[in-house]
Parts: C-alpha cells; structure tokens; sequence
C-alpha cells in the first residue's frame, strides 16, 4: 500500500509545460501551493511521487481534475496531447496511463456518510457525493470503493498502519470467499460495511462453526480487542487494495 500517487515518467515535462504556458516559475508555483522551491523540483524528475493533497493543489492551481492532469501526454517535441479516452465501470473512472497503469476516480465514503450508506446499500444508483483517485496497477473486474477510516484501531505506528481519517481504495469481495479458509485471504487489511456500522480491520481467521471472521486490530492497546464478527452481519466486504493519508 501507498500514501502517495506514484508518478509516471512523463509527468515532469507535463508539469514543466504547464508552468511555462502559465509563464510561472518554480518558486512561484512552489509559493502558489504551499510547498518548498526543493519540492517542485523533485516533482519535475523522474519517478518521483506526490502526496494526494499536494496533486490536488497542483490540479487546482492549473484549473484541472487530478484526472485531466494526468490524461496529458507529451510528445517528443514536448507537446502535449490528450491520451487514450477514459471509460466508466462498476461506479468509477478509469484513465489509462503508462505502462499499463490506471488511475482510478471512484466514490468515497466519509465517516459522516457510513449511516446514508448503509441505509441507501440496496440502491442500484446511489448517489455519493465525493470521489477520490489512486492509481492502480491493472484494472480491477470488481466493483472498487474509497472510505475514509474511522479510529485508531488500525494503527500501529508502522508502515501497515492505517490511522484515523486516512483513505483507503478497496476492491468488493465476495463474504463466503472467507470460508474457503484460504490463506491468501487471511492478515490482510478489509472494510466491512455492516448492518449498523462500517468499518476497517485485519481479518486474521475464520471459524466454520460459529461462521464468522475474527477480526483483528493492529493496534496493541487494551482498549482494542480482538473479536468475532458473524457472516450474516456483514453486508459488504472490500479487500484493501491502497491508502492515502
């Protein structure tokens, strides 16, 4: 997992053209955004890699989406052009990058919205307001969703970790794929949408008596316990896939 949006190699000539069609330099965009004149420089190398909040100033500052942004592409000659066109599946937008990469615009869920969520869950066409973006590696068949983390309970202080409020992309799992007690399945990060509640843990066993998952929390404060959770109590199951910060 990632608390960055990892850059494709063109990305430095598409920011420094857009500087320069702005007839802005460095340090002043460094200014515009809130970040170092050090920054900017490291975003215009190669492979460097930008913090969401920071492409989003970036985009805004440049009057764009972070999708439009990244659907720029530079020719030889250091034109731009526009890339292969996006397309709409299970709920999101996906534009083709380099390298067979994507980035993904998918809805998200807030923590003030789980209770709208659950209730509307059965709703072919439910309307979620916000959206994010990660991007992916190859293109997900399942239906992927964003939610923002409620708690502590996940966090750790290590790289697994995933604090409160950050963002987490998950891709929808069926709930009896558990019972297959695979291992590929097991001590890796889920958010479970539930009847009354939604959210994030460590899914570390399953019980084929009682027919629940054990649900494990990172963090090693009493105050978080460990327990089993029914399968018919869970609505929706998403494998973690990615987070922001």
């Amino acid at each position: 997992m990632c608390n960055n949006i990892t850059q494709y190699s063109n990305f430095m000539y598409i920011l420094k053209q857009l500087r320069r069609k702005k007839n802005i330099s460095q340090t002043d965009l460094a200014k515009e955004i809130g970040v170092s004149l050090r920054t900017i420089q490291l975003y215009e190398k190669k492979n460097a890699n930008i913090p969401i909040k920071n492409l989003t100033k970036i985009a805004d500052y440049f009057e764009m989406t972070i999708a439009e942004l990244y659907l720029y592409e530079v020719n030889d000659f250091e034109e731009s052009y526009i890339r292969k066109q996006p397309f709409a599946k299970h709920g999101s937008i996906f534009y083709p990058l380099q390298h067979g990469k994507y980035l993904i615009m998918t809805p998200l869920v807030l923590t003030e919205h789980y209770t709208e969520y659950i209730r509307n869950i059965d709703l072919t066409n439910k309307k979620i307001p916000f959206k994010t973006g990660f991007v992916i590696d190859s293109l997900e068949e399942a239906p992927c969703m964003a939610f923002e983390v409620s708690g502590d309970s996940m966090n750790d202080q290590t790289i697994k970790a995933i604090p409160n409020k950050t963002i987490v992309l998950g891709i929808g799992l069926e709930k009896d794929q558990f019972s297959n007690t695979s291992m590929e399945l097991l001590n890796k990060p889920y958010v479970l949408v539930c009847k009354d509640r939604i959210i994030c843990k460590q899914i570390s066993g399953y019980d084929d008596q009682k027919k629940s998952v054990r649900c494990h929390n990172l963090n090693k404060s009493p105050e978080y316990q460990d327990f089993d959770l029914p399968l018919d109590e869970i609505l929706q199951v998403f494998k973690v896939l990615k987070k922001q910060l």
